[in-house]
């Protein structure tokens, strides 16, 4: 999980019409991880990125939950940023 993956696939939003993510990153905090994904189609999510809780449901599957905690989610877009500097770059010298 710790290469850098380059994934396109749909998520169900709460009406049930499939949505596509690319998966940025995992990254583990405190003892879970979480999927960095940005939407495929930024015109409905403003550019910004998705942080999802992932819960593995088998060796093959696993399952996507909304982060509520706002102190994780800062916590994992930090670590996302540390990791992924070259992301960053472009939009500060804008």
């Amino acid at each position: 999980m710790e290469e850098q993956l380059s994934n396109v696939f749909p998520l169900q939003d709460e009406d049930g019409n499939d949505v596509f993510f690319e998966l940025m990153d995992y990254i583990a905090y405190e003892g879970k991880d979480y999927a960095v994904m940005l939407p495929v189609d930024d015109s409905e999510d403003e550019g910004g990125v998705v942080i999802l809780q992932v819960e593995p449901l088998d060796e093959e599957t696993d399952n996507f939950l909304g982060v509520k905690d706002e102190a994780v989610l800062d916590a994992v877009f930090a670590l996302f940023q540390e990791r992924n500097p070259e992301l960053f770059e472009a939009e500060e010298e804008e």
